[in-house]
C-alpha cells in the first residue's frame, strides 16, 4: 500500500521544473507571473527550483498565468499523460486563425 500511494505522490521538482519550462516558452518572467499569481517572485523561483510546494491555489494561478492547464504541468506524472498533451495542443489551436491551423495540419500531415 505504501508503494502505491508514493507512485501517486507529485513530484514538485517535475512540476517546477515544468511551470519554468512553459514560462520561458512563452517569453515570460518570474516577475509576470508573480504580479499574476498576487505573489513575490522569490516564491516562484522557489516552487521552479522545488525549494517550496506549491499550494493547489497558486498552481490553479499559475497555470491560468501560463493559459495552460493544470493536467498539462502534471501531465509527466500521469500513467497516461497522452490525454493532457490532447488537450493541450487543442487549446493551443483555439488561439490559432483558419490559416495557422491549415498550415499546421500540412505539418502534421508530413510527420
Amino acid at each position: 500500500m505504501n508503494n502505491s500511494f508514493e507512485k501517486n505522490n507529485i513530484d514538485y521538482k517535475k512540476l517546477g521544473h515544468r511551470i519554468k519550462e512553459v514560462r520561458l516558452s512563452k517569453n515570460l518572467t518570474q516577475e509576470n507571473i508573480a504580479d499574476y499569481v498576487g505573489c513575490n517572485i522569490s516564491h516562484i523561483s522557489n516552487i521552479e527550483n522545488n525549494h517550496t510546494k506549491v499550494s493547489l491555489n497558486i498552481l490553479l494561478a499559475i497555470a491560468n498565468a501560463l493559459n495552460t492547464s493544470i493536467d498539462y504541468l502534471l501531465s509527466e506524472q500521469y500513467n497516461n499523460s497522452s490525454l493532457a498533451l490532447d488537450n493541450e495542443i487543442l487549446r493551443t489551436l483555439k488561439g490559432c486563425d483558419d490559416e495557422k491551423k491549415l498550415k499546421i495540419l500540412k505539418i502534421i500531415s508530413i510527420i
